[in-house]
């Protein structure tokens, strides 16, 4: 590939590595392979399931030890709300007040989502917001319905596709309307405190910077007072350097109409350089759309308590045998009952030539694998058609091991793959708890646990051509590979994401 004097410069300005670039030009040449499922989780085969006293047992180990440890929310919030409106945004395109009734377009186009949105307008959490602003303008209740539409959706009203959608009104109160980002910080009061102050970190798009802080601003006291808690919050944003190359349908570097390469986000797998730059003992994950109304509140906190305490449980035990293996002096006894707390509370797997190894060498190879970050996973129960998930899944060198899969990465033609996922009980809700640091207190360097052939290579246009754009591993997925993994069902009503706004009518979303 040869670069011009302005793409060594932008690559500068990126920190990007020219290395760097020829290894994803690579990627693309190569491509990148399907993963290999050996088989779904499922509960007793990978997945746990507590009864009710032994998850009192689990919250009451992590209530115990909580203000002890630096706890931390991490929340990926960059996410814009454009996908979340595509049904307004079509609506406003195909719709005219002046030409037909409502009900002659509902019968018309079919468009059952829209007709979803104007049954149950009085109960969304901006109908007051909305309805104030366009009183007066409409001459019918059907151009009333677009006049509410546009002034939600145009950019010189209140743009609501524009915004993030951590700071979009999610549910009403009766005193005020609370956004995702205001229901994140009662959450983590709940079980990301240490003494009286919790801390959390949000990522986010740069140019959106100013907006988190206003709301921030605006909601602290309210809910410092409410929940007797202090905040510590930060933000990030996804590095530039982590931008990916695009590269034409030739694996040529796509080159946009006035002759600069092009370079597009990696995905929210490039959120591992984020996370790697945290820092506690204890880090929860969960997206910015996954909140709730209070009412389930006690639910959800519960579950979190319940992962923390499983993470507690085994990571005491590991630290304790990474200690051993690091002080050496191991009989082939106490190795054996590291290499079964190893294979049976950690899902560490260990080759068929394990055996033939000498004892020195066994000692290594066990040391390796315990001296991971770890993660336990909340996995829900499919109510529905299976998707991506927890499955047992075989390297490229033969090591199996627990991971989250994209349906993106099964390969469909394959009958017996597509039949794993069809066999597929639970699915990831990206509800995580994450152990980062070793048994001396040391945070690892998580990029050494990345598997970097884990990524996505995904078809789209520019300037009306085609290009192929490349997508770190996920940030749950590939970015986490490596990591030991545990996965504990957890309940149905702790997942409540909103990816249309038609989800702000389900019960999880209405204050009572």
């Amino acid at each position: 590939m040869t670069l011009t004097k302005n793409d060594l410069e932008l690559l500068s300005k990126k920190g990007i590595s020219e290395r760097k670039v020829n290894a994803q030009i690579e990627t693309f040449k190569e491509g990148i392979p399907f993963v290999q499922l050996e088989k779904a989780v499922t509960v007793g085969e990978g997945i746990s399931k507590f009864t009710p006293e032994e998850e009192k047992q689990l919250i009451e180990r992590f209530d115990a030890a909580q203000d002890e440890m630096a706890l931390l929310k991490f929340v990926p919030a960059s996410g814009a709300a454009s996908r979340m409106f595509r049904a307004l945004f079509n609506f406003l395109e195909a719709y005219d007040p002046s030409e037909e009734s409502l009900d002659d377009y509902f019968e018309r186009s079919g468009d059952t989502d829209m007709k979803t949105f104007h049954e149950g307008l009085t109960d969304f959490p901006f109908y007051k917001i909305v309805e104030h602003r366009i009183t007066g303008r409409a001459s019918s209740k059907d151009e009333e319905v677009y006049l509410f539409v546009k002034e939600m959706m145009s950019e010189d009203a209140l743009n609501y596709g524009f915004y993030p959608k951590g700071l979009l009104p999610f549910h009403k109160y009766s005193d005020h309307t609370a956004t995702p980002f205001e229901e994140h910080l009662k959450e983590a009061s709940a079980y990301a405190k240490t003494g009286d102050t919790a801390t959390l970190h949000f990522t986010i798009s740069e140019q959106h910077g100013d907006m988190f802080n206003k709301e921030f601003s605006n909601c602290k006291g309210r809910v410092s007072s409410a929940m007797q808690t202090s905040f510590n919050v930060s933000y990030s944003y996804q590095k530039p350097s982590t931008d990916t190359i695009a590269v034409d349908m030739d694996n040529e570097p796509f080159r946009t109409d006035d002759g600069n390469v092009l370079f597009r986000p990696g995905g929210h797998g490039a959120l591992i350089e984020n996370l790697n730059e945290q820092d506690a003992d204890i880090v929860f994950i969960k997206n910015i759309d996954n909140v709730t109304v209070p009412r389930f509140a006690n639910d959800v906190v519960d579950s979190k308590k319940v992962l923390a305490g499983v993470l507690l449980k085994v990571q005491a035990k590991a630290f304790e045998y990474a200690k051993r293996l690091n002080d050496g002096d191991l009989t082939a006894g106490q190795l054996d009952e590291i290499k079964t707390f190893l294979e049976s509370e950690l899902n560490g797997r260990l080759s068929d030539t394990f055996a033939s190894f000498n004892i020195g060498q066994q000692i290594d190879i066990v040391k390796d694998k315990i001296n991971r970050p770890i993660r336990i996973c909340g996995m829900v129960k499919n109510e529905g058609e299976p998707g991506g998930g927890p499955f047992w899944v075989k390297d490229r060198n033969g090591n199996v091991s627990l991971q989250i899969i994209e349906s993106a990465q099964i390969d469909m033609n394959r009958s017996d793959q597509a039949d794993i996922l069809k066999n597929a009980t639970h699915f990831n809700p990206v509800d995580l708890v994450c152990g980062i640091k070793n048994y001396k207190g040391e945070k690892y360097d998580l990029m050494n646990f990345v598997d970097t052939k884990q990524g996505f290579i995904t078809g789209k246009t520019k300037d009306g051509r085609e290009l192929k754009a490349l997508e770190l591993p996920g940030l749950w997925n590939g970015a986490m590979a490596y990591w030991n993994t545990l996965f504990v069902e957890v309940p149905l009503q702790t997942f409540s994401p909103v990816k249309t706004v038609n989800d702000l009518l389900k019960p999880v979303h209405q204050v009572k």
